[in-house]
């Protein structure tokens, strides 16, 4: 390992890379946390690799931190199995150190939205497993906080889009790519339903201000949105207008066939309990951040528009 740096990013993922690129734009130095110690990053960033649930390599790893981040996400389907003690790495990481710890999370734990937009006070109220575990994860960060163990912030973001987003995201692969050849994409549930989308490279500006910020420790963010309401249909006709096709070709996929593929496919059998969320009106309103810490979303048009030109850069060098 190099020199300490000021920041470790355990997740390198999509919204991990988003992170890292944060907060190299903010000139910050960066070490990326991962369990194969390899990624695409520039070669200032210093990459380690090692297993996050063991909290003696955690805590080596992040020494002499300002900042560390959770952005870490197992296999869809090993949630139960595996989330809880990857958060447990990080946070003895951060108790160990003294180091802020920014969580990233989504928005399973409120449960159906009921027709009202979710807020950063919204009650924990899900139903579901997945639900039920990421409450539970951010009750026991918060919980730390609060008995003066560590100084925790969360950021929360909606399904998200973007570069790197791929087979991860709804509006990724089964959206961009078909766009691109003028093909059909496919989608869940009902796409006449307003739904809060938020673009990965906002995830990653909103998670480094709040490691920054001295007013965002002990709170909850919806990291930022764009305020204006769209369906997925909407955002799906803006994809294939900026891929150059006047027709949208889209379908959503019955939960009937989401079953049966869900039989080979433990991710998409995952998937069936989270469906609500396309079957309603989901709003995440993402303006505490805005208003106190002066973050803004990327408007829709230009974050679709970056994302297809990733989608078709990947494609040339494909």
């Amino acid at each position: 390992m190099n020199d300490s740096p000021n920041h470790v990013v355990f997740g390198a993922g999509a919204i991990g890379l988003a992170t890292v690129e944060a907060l190299r734009r903010r000139g910050e130095s960066v070490r990326l946390v991962n369990r194969s110690g390899s990624a695409p990053v520039p070669e200032d960033v210093d990459v380690v690799g090692g297993d996050a649930k063991d909290p003696a390599f955690t805590t080596a790893v992040a020494r002499g931190a300002r900042v560390v981040y959770q952005i870490l996400n197992p296999p869809y389907h090993q949630w139960v199995q595996q989330f809880p003690g990857l958060q447990a790495g990080v946070l003895a990481a951060a108790e160990a150190t003294g180091a802020r710890l920014v969580s990233m999370e989504n928005v399973y734990m409120y449960g159906r939205p009921g027709g009202r937009p979710f807020t950063e006070t919204s009650p924990n109220a899900a139903t579901t497993r997945k639900g039920r575990l990421r409450g539970g994860m951010a009750d026991h960060l918060l919980a730390a906080h609060r008995a003066g163990r560590v100084e925790v912030a969360i950021g929360r973001a909606s399904d998200y889009f973007g570069p790197r987003g791929g087979g991860q995201t709804v509006l990724g692969d089964r959206v961009f790519r078909p766009a691109l050849r003028g093909a059909t994409a496919g989608v869940i549930g009902d796409p006449d339903q307003p739904h809060t989308y938020t673009y990965i490279p906002d995830i990653g500006e909103g998670l480094a201000l709040l490691g920054e910020h001295p007013d965002a420790g002990g709170e909850i963010w919806h990291l930022p949105n764009d305020p204006r309401t769209h369906t997925t249909r909407q955002l799906v006709d803006m994809v294939y207008h900026l891929a150059g096709h006047s027709r949208t070709r889209l379908r959503s996929v019955p939960t009937l066939a989401l079953r049966a593929l869900g039989i080979f496919n433990p991710t998409v059998r995952e998937l069936i309990e989270m469906r609500y969320e396309f079957e309603e009106p989901f709003i995440v309103d993402s303006g505490k951040i805005t208003d106190r810490l002066g973050a803004t979303a990327t408007p829709l048009e230009e974050a679709l528009e970056q994302t297809l030109a990733d989608y078709r850069a990947r494609a040339r060098n494909s």
